[in-house]
């Protein structure tokens, strides 16, 4: 791979007027050291605290580098990583999350990973700075994802990654509106690894994403990646049954040895079990209707984001492309 490849560098961004001054300053002092053409390409998804002029502000006041692509409402990060996507013409895309959490300057180490000739490029957190809580919830989804994908990488949490860019047209080429970027990037890359990378206490804001909305995170991540949780239910149901047949002729056997009388003192008894099967129902309709509503999202094909207006140019544009196409679909709507 040509040590001259390009890259664009994709941030979205959701009410971080406080950090962006300092994020703005280090990405580009840290793009400027790749020694390669390279672009900023800077997401508004929806920001509500005066991020959307700043953003706009920085595309001007740095034509040539920064490109701002402002939506007209918060779509979630990982459309507006898409949107970024679309719009990004680099050999290699890297994903920057704009709480100055993942520090800037990893961007050259994931781009000389990717020059080995790697279609992604992973980051794994180190001494990370965050609560016990988000910690615990991350590693059970790592642990879920490898255990489903086979794909032994050991922190999908964290978007400072670098994807080649035939992977990239790939995933705008997938039509589904609930996904997960780094479980749908490893459908289609060949080789894959990850690299140590540090990581920093949030020093401006809070976190966008609440306990609400990590667990709506978690139902894409199922969703989207694999139908295991429906297997599971089909087998806990078979295994229920099984033990509710094995339960109801225990019972039987036991009021022909005690008489009636033992069996009317175990109504509490069947009235558990009742309501154990009823929530074992409940649990399998719920994950059905997870699936079946975004078959219904995705059979709908409503767009996953509508583009309000692009600020600045930076590298050229290449005819032709599936990004351009799809960038085309999404404004168009």
């Amino acid at each position: 791979m040509s040590e001259r490849s390009s890259v664009s560098v994709i941030i979205p961004v959701y009410n971080e007027k406080d950090n962006l001054p300092e994020l703005l300053a280090r990405t580009l002092a840290a793009c400027r050291a790749l020694g390669r053409p390279w672009e900023l390409i800077l997401v508004d998804d929806g920001s509500r605290d005066g991020s959307t002029d700043l953003l706009a502000d920085a595309a001007r006041a740095h034509p040539g580098e920064i490109k701002s692509l402002l939506l007209n409402r918060n779509y979630g990060q990982h459309n507006a990583i898409l949107c970024g996507f679309a719009a990004a013409q680099g050999d290699i895309m890297v994903t920057l999350d704009a709480d100055l959490q993942n520090p800037p300057e990893e961007i050259g180490a994931l781009c000389a990973k990717m020059d080995e000739g790697y279609d992604i490029v992973g980051s794994v957190r180190q001494d990370r700075q965050d609560a016990l809580f988000r910690k615990v919830f991350s590693g059970v989804v790592n642990l879920m994802v490898r255990r489903t994908t086979g794909v032994k990488l050991h922190d999908y949490g964290c978007m400072l990654r670098a994807y080649r860019r035939r992977v990239v047209e790939a995933m705008l080429l997938c039509r589904e509106r609930h996904t997960f970027i780094p479980v749908l990037a490893n459908l289609f890359a060949k080789r894959v690894t990850e690299i140590p990378v540090a990581h920093a206490e949030r020093a401006r804001g809070t976190s966008k994403y609440s306990v609400l909305k990590l667990i709506n995170l978690q139902f894409d991540l199922l969703t989207c990646m694999t139908a295991a949780p429906l297997r599971l239910v089909t087998w806990l149901g078979v295994t229920i049954s099984a033990l509710s047949v094995g339960f109801g002729a225990l019972l039987l056997v036991l009021r022909l040895i005690y008489g009636p009388e033992w069996a009317a003192a175990g109504v509490f008894t069947l009235f558990a079990v009742l309501f154990f099967f009823i929530g074992a129902q409940f649990i399998a309709f719920g994950l059905m209707g997870e699936y079946i509503g975004r078959i219904h999202a995705d059979v709908r094909e409503r767009p996953r984001y509508i583009l309000d207006r692009v600020v600045g140019e930076t590298l050229g544009e290449r005819p032709g492309t599936a990004t351009q196409a799809h960038a085309a679909r999404s404004s168009g709507n």
